[in-house]
């Protein structure tokens, strides 16, 4: 089975382009959302936020103390990566778990808004960007999430280049609004779908 994985700075749709790849029959594995799961969910992780960040890490009904750990972490570029360390082994546990499950897939898609990041995409065959220029990208997350440009441009600023992840990329799916997109959804997943029949 191909694994591929998915990425896109802010605002640049990768999201609703990795939910057209599910109409199409392909199984995704959102990670940003399975790394909340895992919080809550793995053991070997819940033990060690406990141990690194205290026992105040959790509420007593086990669930995790968000607003705690966000304190911690924000703005704290040290604290961050700690936690980071922490979470991303229990996300790619939880990946190679659910691998397993959709075993009868030709392929599976892996959304992950760090994937180069993270080292993830080391685990892929492929690598996906999904790339609209800047401007673009900032004017979607300010309507989508009700925010200025000014935190929209924060918010895309902690992130790894466009233009670095691009050098990285294996495929680009261009979402500026000046080429379709669901064309370039389909060639690639025919290149997947045939590839991954000679396996």
């Amino acid at each position: 089975m191909l694994k591929i994985g998915i990425t896109g700075n802010i605002g640049s749709g990768k999201t609703t382009i990795s939910q057209v790849f599910e109409l199409l029959g392909i199984p995704v594995f959102y990670a940003d959302n399975e790394a909340k799961k895992v919080m809550t969910a793995d053991a070997i992780l819940i033990a060690a936020l406990r141990e690194t960040f205290g026992p105040e890490a959790y509420l007593a009904d086990g669930t995790l103390n968000r607003k705690y750990i966000a304190g911690i972490v924000f703005n704290n570029e040290a604290e961050l990566k700690k936690l980071n360390a922490l979470v991303h082994p229990a996300v790619f546990r939880a990946f190679d778990n659910w691998v397993l499950q959709h075993a009868h897939a030709p392929y599976v898609l892996k959304e992950a808004a760090i994937l180069f990041e993270s080292g993830s995409h080391k685990d892929c065959n492929y690598t996906i960007l999904v790339t609209a220029p800047d401007a673009m990208r900032i004017d979607r997350v300010m309507q989508r999430d009700h925010i200025t440009q000014q935190e929209a441009e924060s918010r895309n600023a902690k992130q790894m280049p466009q233009e670095q992840k691009a050098a990285l990329a294996n495929f680009i799916i261009a979402n500026d609004n000046t080429q379709l997109v669901i064309p370039q959804i389909l060639a690639l997943h025919q290149q997947f779908l045939a590839e991954a029949s000679t396996r």
